[in-house]
């Protein structure tokens, strides 16, 4: 987990803003982890569902990378600071805007 001065840098409030995480670029590597301050993302195995949702290229790669990939799982939890999105190597994680069904 990053310092707490990282959160100063943050610039919304929770759960406005969520990573997206493209499946198809994601390796594994962790780098959002430990950069994010909230505690946003793990890393854990793809499950079945998620390997078949894959196109064959993005599950070849996912298999050389140990079937893992991270995961936002408190993605409501994210202030929109930007630095999983600069941390990623791959370049797999994008922020978009929460939006919420009427």
């Amino acid at each position: 987990m990053a310092s707490d001065s990282s959160k100063t840098e943050c610039k919304q409030d929770a759960g406005i803003f969520a990573p997206v995480i493209d499946r198809t670029r994601c390796e594994a590597k962790e780098d959002c982890v430990g950069a994010c301050p909230y505690d946003v993302f793990e890393v854990h195995k793809l499950g079945d569902e998620d390997k078949r949702a894959l196109p064959l290229m993005a599950r070849m790669k996912a298999w050389v990378h140990g079937n893992r990939q991270a995961f936002a799982v408190r993605a409501d939890q994210c202030h929109a600071c930007g630095l999983c999105v600069i941390a990623c190597p791959e370049h797999a994680i994008k922020l978009m805007r929460v939006t919420t069904a009427a």
